[in-house]
């Protein structure tokens, strides 16, 4: 697993990954486009996460049974299918199967994230973890940025049609590329396989904690991300989906951190990156706060909390993978079904609130659940659960 192949997988799951993001910015766009009211606009997000919980618990697991290139490949090429559906859809409904469907297939990043790990070198596991990780806030990042200004010039629906060519190239690179001798390493069945994902959460404490981390981090985060567009859409600011899209850039930083935490967690000194990540998060909500008064006070929140939340999580999966050599893509998706409730129980609460509370609302709830995450990490940290 040298660094080009690492590489490789990076900006394949940035690409997948990105599917699941394009939507962020677009809210308004679509909505009006489609006559929605900004309640089911808000479920849009939602839908995706469903979606891509789904995928967690039923395609993930695979990663340990069946050749995963071919499992990598085809899920690409299900996702472009999945993506020219969103971008042809003529109602709602078949928008939001198309974006759960999109959510599913999306899950290749995490197949790719626990077959990184399977290739590397036990000693550099958080590094390779790192870049890979790296790739898929990238991913994020840009899906934002490049989904606005798109649709900016040539509307919403050709940010999909996009997509869906980007994930065709990426299948074909992959197929030829990935390692051919990749052989099923579990010979049982389906149904067992997805079962012994409760026998991994029954046996294995490190998966229970970090998993929890995982849907607290995951939920301050999308508490900030969901609504962000509706303060910076309207007066006083009224900024265009591009100039909102620009505001992901600024968490770029977060992919320094995932590649540092790897290289710290490799040493031994996973638990202070988890200390250190979680409490950069709870600060960030200090800046993020200003909003109302300074746009440069939610660039540097943004660049805060990513920087922080990458950091925990890159260190929350290094130290998982090194429980259970032989079933990581089960672990990845233990761990991942979390981080999938919390971004879409964060959706769902951050509309809701901004709604009721504007944005000050939305500043104390994600406080309050940095807070809960840095005090839980205290108490398993002490008690070694």
């Amino acid at each position: 697993m040298n660094r080009r192949t690492a590489s490789m997988f990076a900006v394949a799951c940035g690409l997948a990954v990105a599917n699941v993001y394009y939507a962020q910015p677009l809210l308004e766009v679509v909505s009006a486009d489609m006559g929605l009211s900004q309640a089911v606009a808000g479920v849009i997000g939602t839908v995706t996460q469903i979606g891509y919980g789904a995928g967690l618990v039923l395609i993930v697991p695979l990663g340990d049974l069946v050749n995963r290139r071919r499992l990598v490949v085809g899920q690409t090429v299900l996702s472009a299918l999945a993506l020219v559906a969103v971008a042809l859809a003529p109602t709602a409904p078949v928008l939001l199967a198309g974006l759960m469907a999109v959510g599913a297939l999306a899950v290749v990043t995490q197949v790719l994230v626990a077959y990184s790990a399977s290739l590397a070198d036990p000693s550099e596991r958080g590094r390779i973890v790192g870049i890979v990780t790296s790739g898929i806030i990238i991913g994020i990042l840009l899906a934002r940025t490049v989904s606005g200004t798109v649709a900016d010039l040539t509307g919403w629906r050709s940010v999909y049609v996009l997509a869906a060519a980007a994930a065709l190239v990426m299948a074909a690179l992959l197929w030829t590329k990935l390692p051919r001798d990749d052989e099923p390493r579990e010979r049982i069945s389906y149904p067992r396989l997805i079962g012994s994902l409760f026998t991994l959460f029954a046996t294995v404490a490190v998966l229970r904690t970090r998993a929890v981390l995982a849907l607290l981090i995951f939920m301050g985060f999308t508490v900030l991300a969901t609504p962000m567009v509706l303060p910076l859409s309207a007066p006083p600011y009224s900024l265009s989906t591009t100039e909102v899209g620009l505001f992901g850039l600024a968490g770029a930083v977060g992919a320094l951190g995932a590649s540092h935490a790897g290289r710290l967690t490799d040493r031994g000194h996973g638990q202070r990156v988890t200390g250190i990540g979680l409490a950069v998060m709870l600060a960030s909500w200090i800046p993020i706060a200003l909003l109302p008064h300074s746009l440069w006070g939610l660039v540097i929140g943004v660049l805060v909390i990513d920087f922080g939340l990458q950091s925990v999580h890159v260190a929350n999966q290094s130290l998982i993978y090194r429980t259970r050599p032989e079933a990581q893509s089960r672990l990845t998706a233990g761990y991942m079904v979390f981080y999938s409730v919390g971004s879409a129980t964060g959706a769902i609460v951050s509309t809701v609130t901004y709604t009721h509370t504007g944005w000050a609302g939305v500043c104390v709830l994600g406080a309050t659940i940095g807070l809960i995450a840095l005090l839980f990490w205290i108490i398993a940290d002490r008690r070694r659960f």
